[in-house]
């Protein structure tokens, strides 16, 4: 069975973006050991989700760069391009994204829909709503938290709408030298 991973940057009081969804807070100076990190991460995925507010930005993003041969980000620009994204819609009709499919139906069902097929596994980058649910509905199986060096005081978060406490294991936690940690949790 496919495991759904979560890789998602906060801040160190745990906001995904500000009251607005600014990201301004997030380092990006990044070293290669970081990259490889990410890299490695990203070889274990076939698949990536995403709620439908967030797709816009991150497929225009990623097809930006994917053609500026020159751009440090263009290898992982073609990754992100090129892996089958399902987005998660009420709204939508059709995907005029490349390689995107929508995913209209009951949240939990598409979820186990994806994980019982084969293949590599599924990440889900966000948004803060709809990470939220996945949160909120325990469909997430690792979370990878990308924790910044700093704090915003208010902003999007993905644990506010949970009912009942979740506990985790610590599997693993890396800090690299631009100030990041990341903290890898497997769901108790």
């Amino acid at each position: 069975m496919r495991k759904l991973k979560l890789q998602v940057q906060m801040s160190v009081d745990g906001f995904v973006g500000g009251p607005k969804g600014e990201l301004d807070f997030m380092t990006w100076d990044w070293d290669d050991k970081i990259k490889k990190y990410v890299s490695d991460l990203t070889d274990t995925i076939g698949t990536i989700i995403l709620g439908r507010k967030m797709t816009d930005g991150f497929v225009s993003h990623w097809t930006n760069v994917s053609t500026k041969p020159d751009d440090e980000g263009y290898a992982f620009a073609k990754i992100m391009i090129e892996t089958p994204k399902i987005v998660f819609t009420k709204t939508l009709d059709k995907s005029d994204w490349a390689n995107t499919t929508l995913a209209k139906g009951d949240l939990k069902t598409e979820i186990k829909k994806l994980k019982e097929q084969d293949g590599k596994d599924i990440i889900v980058y966000g948004g803060a709503n709809f990470v939220s649910n996945l949160v909120k509905e325990n469909l997430i199986d690792e979370y990878y938290l990308f924790i910044n060096p700093a704090a915003i005081g208010k902003g999007l978060t993905i644990f506010g709408g949970i009912d009942n406490s979740i506990n985790f294991n610590l599997e693993k936690s890396i800090e690299f030298e631009c100030g990041v940690v990341v903290n890898q949790y497997g769901v108790k």
